[in-house]
């Protein structure tokens, strides 16, 4: 199959950059990725137009809980960004063309920083639920190949993962996390496939393996970007403690409850972030579609 024809499978990326970009009348420099639970973060975007999942040709609608499914156009902090509140999941049922496809349209729109959030299990004992953590690194115990198939224009074929995620980005964060008063911390994050939360085994596993947080996205979106040449940063927020660590049982609704708790100390950091990348003149990109 030529590489011209990869979108076939999924959603056709330049037409739906070109609705948001019609619709929403800016160039982001930043893509924000939402969380479970975490779609508070999308009120502080100033003068914000909506386009829903449903808006645009070859997008599902989201089925998970905490996930809105919508693209915002606005600012935050005075710089251009899209803001996704709500994600597509492998445990969906969905393929890689599916999963991947708001970070191509961000990419198509210009967007060379995507910021993403997600809701995590701890597994180090610091990483209690409320606490904020830096993904400074990730362990793809999913297993699946988000760039498999043939190559999508703009992006390479082998993309170099030593740094996943951007040391300027996270300095960054850590910066604004310091100067507000609000604890973040650094470590490894473990992707599973989902949708069941893990077993006390597999967490056993998870730790010996290095990772200090579990979840079920992120990992997929940042190989993409990195592939498309654009800089990552992801900021996890622990929702709960990963099974058999805590005397209760994992649940969902625990999971956005406590994302919402964490909420506005995440959004002074994406904040904080933001207005950091837009006025250092950051959100350029090598390639991208559309």
């Amino acid at each position: 199959m030529r590489a011209d024809r990869a979108e076939a499978a999924g959603p056709p990326i330049g037409e739906c950059a070109r609705i948001v970009r019609e619709r929403g009348g800016t160039r982001p420099q930043v893509h924000i990725v939402l969380g479970s639970g975490l779609g508070g973060l999308a009120e502080r975007v100033e003068g914000a137009v909506r386009v829903y999942f449903s808006q645009l040709p070859g997008f599902p609608r989201t089925s998970v809980a905490g996930h809105e499914g919508c693209l915002l156009v606005g600012r935050i902090a005075g710089t251009p960004v899209l803001v996704q509140s709500g994600r597509f999941h492998f445990y969906e049922g969905f393929g890689a063309e599916i999963v991947a496809a708001p970070v191509r349209v961000g990419r198509a729109l210009g967007a060379g920083t995507l910021v993403l959030t997600n809701a995590s299990g701890g597994i180090r004992p610091d990483l209690v639920p409320g606490a904020l953590m830096l993904v400074d690194d990730h362990i793809n115990l999913g297993f699946q190949a988000p760039l498999a198939g043939p190559v999508v224009p703009g992006e390479v074929r082998f993309p170099d993962m030593s740094r996943p995620y951007d040391p300027e980005l996270m300095a960054l964060a850590e910066e604004v996390a310091l100067g507000a008063g609000i604890r973040l911390t650094r470590g490894v994050y473990g992707w599973v496939g989902g949708p069941n939360f893990e077993t006390p085994a597999e967490v056993l596993a998870l730790r010996a393996a290095g990772a200090d947080v579990v979840g079920m996205s992120t990992v997929p979106e940042a190989i993409v970007a990195r592939a498309g040449g654009q800089r990552v940063l992801a900021i996890s927020v622990v929702t709960n403690r990963a099974a058999g660590l805590g005397l209760e049982a994992v649940d969902h609704e625990d999971v956005m409850a406590w994302g919402a708790v964490a909420g506005e100390g995440l959004g002074r950091v994406v904040e904080g972030v933001v207005g950091g990348v837009g006025g250092g003149g950051g959100g350029r990109t090598e390639g991208g579609e559309g």
